[in-house]
């Protein structure tokens, strides 16, 4: 049964017998905003362009890479991505709308992890969100990841998931960090985080997080 994590819980990425994962996926679903108009009579919908991004930091918190909607797309497996410079982690693109009917249950967006090919010098990983029109958390109906064992095309168990926008502290913000991937003792650990942030745009949130947060 997967974990309901909360703020600050965290997720040893191993199995049950304690061999270590190697394929992780972070795949983050949302909402449309609806809007009641004419005395509630009739509903307005507006689409919702949220940006997951992960940064990838050294043991110095230096940045080593960022994938995220603006990084150039490259050709992997013949396919157009946006992907890492050591071809581990690859996003599935840029979600512009966000679920149009109510929560489908599928993912938005994908950050794939393949961990046994993450960079040597890597430490740290921190997902987040960026809402790119500037519409603030309280006003989309939901936001959440979860965390499975596989690859989009071949999901496996369901490790966790995490509502990261469910408190009153988000009211106002347009930007999140999800949570953070950290290696420990040659093993990965996630922690859960649904930290809000005042940064508006991709690159104030990684030098938040460099200076807060790692």
């Amino acid at each position: 049964m997967a974990l309901n994590l909360k703020k600050g819980d965290r997720l040893d990425l191993v199995k049950k017998d304690g061999r270590r994962l190697e394929q992780v996926c972070i795949g983050i679903n949302w909402g449309v905003i609806v809007q009641k108009t004419f005395f509630g009579l009739f509903s307005d919908k507006k689409s919702v362009d949220l940006d997951g991004s992960v940064a990838v930091f050294n043991e110095k918190n230096i940045l080593l890479d960022l994938i995220y909607f603006g990084k150039k797309k490259q050709v992997f497996n013949g396919k157009r991505c946006i992907i890492s410079d050591d071809k581990a982690i690859i996003h599935s693109g840029d979600d512009l709308t966000g679920d149009t009917n109510g929560n489908d249950g599928l993912d938005n967006e994908i950050i794939t992890l393949d961990l046994t090919r993450i960079r040597p010098e890597a430490s740290q990983m921190v997902f987040f969100l960026n809402s790119y029109k500037l519409q603030d958390f309280e006003t989309i109906p939901y936001s959440h990841i979860r965390i499975f064992e596989g690859t989009p095309q071949r999901p496996e168990q369901i490790l966790a998931t995490f509502n990261v926008a469910s408190e009153a502290q988000f009211t106002k913000k347009v930007t999140m960090l999800m949570g953070k991937l950290r290696l420990e003792k040659g093993a990965w650990r996630f922690e859960a985080m649904g930290e809000p942030t005042n940064d508006r745009n991709v690159d104030e949130t990684v030098r938040t997080i460099q200076k807060y947060f790692l």
